[in-house]
């Protein structure tokens, strides 16, 4: 599962994390199981990350064991979890770091989910970065990204249209026309 995600010469360094991690899971789901997973295109290569993975999270002292290549790894591991705050917690370390360009899916796919809190992290932390690498990496994904962008419209009239009415202002809207450089032309 977890090899699919990443370049294959971090293989090393992704058994060191497996190695890391805890092997008991929320509902006891099988360790390397996920709902489904997403697929993306990076330097001519498909990557499949998981949708949803029911990891137990590490401890600190673990985590810090860790080189910076297996902390990123597993932190875009983390990214995909059930549980929001782990979620929240290693989204905020990966942003932390460079993001390297094997990491730009795992920032990707959070944009695209329900928790306004994670979108408005990822938007503070790429608003004034340059983002050349993650719009190249968009228009290499245009078909996934359009299938994003529509489903974050979809979360902003379900859930936050009260929150913020008018849809140019919503911080989901900023976060993809502004960082990730979607336009029109996704769609076509």
């Amino acid at each position: 599962m977890f090899y699919g995600a990443f370049p294959s010469d971090l293989k090393e360094n992704i058994n060191r994390v497996i190695e890391t991690m805890p092997q008991t899971t929320f509902n006891n789901v099988p360790f390397s199981t996920s709902d489904n997973i997403i697929e993306y295109i990076i330097k001519n290569h498909v990557i499949a990350i998981p949708y949803r993975m029911y990891l137990l999270d590490i401890s600190d002292v673990e985590y810090e064991k860790l080189n910076q290549t297996q902390k990123q790894i597993l932190c875009c591991i983390y990214t995909r979890s059930c549980n929001g705050y782990i979620r929240e917690k290693y989204l905020r370390k990966l942003l932390d770091m460079p993001i390297e360009q094997w990491v730009i899916p795992f920032v990707i796919k959070l944009c695209d989910e329900y928790v306004i809190e994670l979108i408005e992290i990822i938007y503070d932390k790429l608003k004034e970065r340059d983002n050349a690498d993650i719009q190249d990496f968009c228009l290499k994904n245009k078909i996934i990204i359009s299938k994003s962008y529509s489903r974050m419209i979809s979360y902003w009239n379900e859930y936050y249209r009260g929150y913020e009415f008018n849809f140019k202002k919503y911080i989901g809207r900023k976060l993809f026309r502004e960082c990730l450089g979607y336009d029109r032309t996704f769609e076509r």
